[in-house]
């Protein structure tokens, strides 16, 4: 197991997109009898990895769901996954719905960024298609789109214990220097709300390129001007880890808090270890130190999958492994490939059938168009991740 933890990353490039790909051709002739899923997210440029990660946990949850297929009114479905890079461009994740809802049929887009998300909600149901959105903003269900599924719970329900733990031992001025996506843009506004609606001060605000720059320094340095207690940064992990790093080598001593698209054990692979990251709070990775009940999983999954040798186990691995078995098990319960509201409406019920060998992360419902789950934080405490359950917000 403990081999297991210690892999490490290698890019796939092109090849890994094209394998996907192949399965296209090949099941044209027996189109009656498969169901095509598309993926559009970045899988090029800085935010690479996050993209590859979340394209192989799709690939191997339909893998998985084809072992046995999906039984639909008589008949034995399976899946098709058609995957598609975007470059983190929500104006290139629109082509790429287009494409896919008209070159092959797909009735179920995956997207993992909230801009591709907002791109796809301008036609979807126009289009009649559902966007399976691995993005933890409000924003992607206050919209109201009735055909969007929000994988990850709302990044607001971290707030309230980031902020206790970081203000009770580093200080109340907070530097805000995480990426310039949408995401990243969002996530910041609303934790600089959260950070000063509990006493805090935000002395510095200087959100940067993590998808097109190594290079932070001159960006950090006008947030440590500020002389801040804590900083705020993250985006995809490999950038964010080195964010932290030049942060350190600039003297920076306080404490980081991460947005949940940064993944600690992602970024000790790039750091080597957990020390830079002393003072550290985020979401808690799927490592067995702190997520033990995940490693029946990860074993099978191991043996399942062998080319998830020299990833790390992600939340973006596993939820969308996952989703795509609740899909799937949605799909049987509504005896339909393609009426999208009745296989909507039985989410919930398929995440209650998911068996728990399925389900490292405990998704335990469906409600407002989100999963739900058991949610911790993890930090980083002497060089090693420490889990915490989190502190509910009074209401």
């Amino acid at each position: 197991m403990k081999a297991l933890t210690k892999m490490i990353w290698k890019y796939v490039g092109a090849t890994y997109v094209a394998s996907v790909l192949m399965g296209v051709g090949s099941t044209v002739a027996m189109a009656q009898e498969v169901i095509n899923i598309g993926f559009s997210g970045p899988l090029s440029g800085g935010a690479a990895l996050y993209g590859k990660n979340v394209l192989f946990g799709l690939e191997s949850g339909v893998k998985d769901v084809n072992k046995e297929g999906i039984k639909i009114d008589g008949k034995t479905y399976t899946l098709n996954l058609v995957g598609l890079d975007d470059k983190y461009a929500p104006s290139e994740t629109a082509v790429n719905g287009r494409r896919l809802v008209q070159e092959n049929k797909a009735n179920f887009i995956f997207v993992p960024h909230s801009g591709g998300t907002f791109a796809l909600q301008t036609f979807n149901t126009r289009s009649n298609f559902l966007i399976l959105s691995f993005s933890s903003l409000n924003a992607v269900l206050e919209k109201k789109n009735p055909l969007t599924v929000r994988i990850p719970e709302a990044y607001e329900r971290y707030f309230p214990t980031y902020i206790k733990f970081q203000m009770e031992k580093y200080g109340k001025k907070l530097g805000i220097a995480t990426t310039n996506s949408d995401y990243g843009r969002t996530f910041s506004k609303d934790f600089e709300a959260a950070w000063k609606n509990a006493g805090g001060e935000v002395v510095a605000n200087n959100l940067m390129a993590y998808n097109t720059s190594a290079d932070f320094y001159s960006g950090m340095g006008r947030v440590l001007a500020e002389k801040p207690d804590v900083l705020l940064i993250g985006g995809p992990s490999e950038p964010t880890a080195l964010v932290a790093k030049q942060a350190r080598e600039l003297g920076f001593k306080g404490g980081f808090i991460l947005t949940d698209q940064a993944k600690f054990n992602e970024m000790e692979r790039v750091l080597g270890d957990y020390s830079i990251l002393n003072g550290s709070v985020g979401v808690v990775p799927l490592i067995p130190e702190v997520r033990p009940e995940s490693i029946p999983f990860m074993e099978e999954f191991a043996k399942n999958h062998p080319s998830v040798q020299g990833k790390a186990f992600s939340s973006d691995i596993t939820l969308n492994y996952a989703m795509v078995r609740i899909l799937a098990i949605a799909m049987e319960l509504a005896n339909s490939k393609d009426d999208l509201k009745a296989i909507m409406d039985k989410l919930d019920e398929a995440v209650k059938k998911l068996p728990p060998q399925y389900n490292p992360i405990q998704i335990t419902g469906f409600k407002n168009g989100s999963l739900i789950y058991n949610s911790s934080v993890a930090l980083v405490e002497d060089g090693k991740l420490v889990r915490h359950a989190l502190i509910e917000e009074k209401k």
